[in-house]
């Protein structure tokens, strides 16, 4: 896998200029999650990355998410007024 990403340049790619890394958990029988911190605008770049970078080394799947937080508790405030 190493021998992979290294001829891919994977670790050239990823991750994309402007995103952050928050977790990297290895997760034995099912694989590698990482959670990334970036904008709606950035998801391209970084799935670029993952194709590009990754192909041939690792199967991938994206679950792209948002902190629903936030949203919540200005809708609360608003009921609660």
């Amino acid at each position: 896998m190493q021998a992979i990403q290294k001829k891919n340049k994977f670790g050239n790619m990823f991750p994309p200029k402007g995103t952050r890394i928050v977790s990297w958990y290895v997760m034995m029988g099912i694989g590698q999650v990482v959670t990334i911190k970036l904008t709606g605008a950035q998801l391209r770049d970084l799935n670029t990355a993952i194709e590009k970078g990754a192909w041939g080394a690792f199967d991938t799947e994206f679950y792209p998410t948002y902190d629903y937080a936030p949203l919540w508790k200005t809708e609360k405030a608003k009921v609660s007024q």
